[in-house]
């Protein structure tokens, strides 16, 4: 995974409300939740999780599919894992840092 996507996933989910929104959809599984459920559960305002729904969606952090009259989000899981995977990929590899002593 690229350095830039990471840090643009992580700067959306930076925010307390998108992180708020994410959290909630990977709880609620691979079939995600509606926006309202998403509004009901959260109490967003429906113009403020609009706002934050499309910067999410934008990163790739979730997609949306429109079943009849209904916009559902989902999470992307692959992207959740490779943040997770990016974050851990060079654990304990031995760097070396010099440690001021004072």
């Amino acid at each position: 995974m690229k350095h830039e996507k990471v840090a643009a996933s992580l700067t959306e989910l930076g925010n307390s409300h998108r992180l708020a929104v994410f959290r909630f959809l990977v709880k609620a599984g691979h079939s995600g939740a509606s926006v309202g459920d998403i509004q009901k559960a959260l109490g967003i305002p429906a113009s403020t999780l609009s706002h934050h729904l499309t910067r999410i969606v934008k990163v790739g952090l979730i997609r949306q599919e429109k079943r009849s009259r209904t916009i559902v989000c989902i999470p992307q899981y692959q992207l959740l894992e490779g943040l997770i995977g990016f974050l851990q990929d060079e654990c304990c590899v031995g760097v070396s840092v010099e440690h001021d002593e004072k």
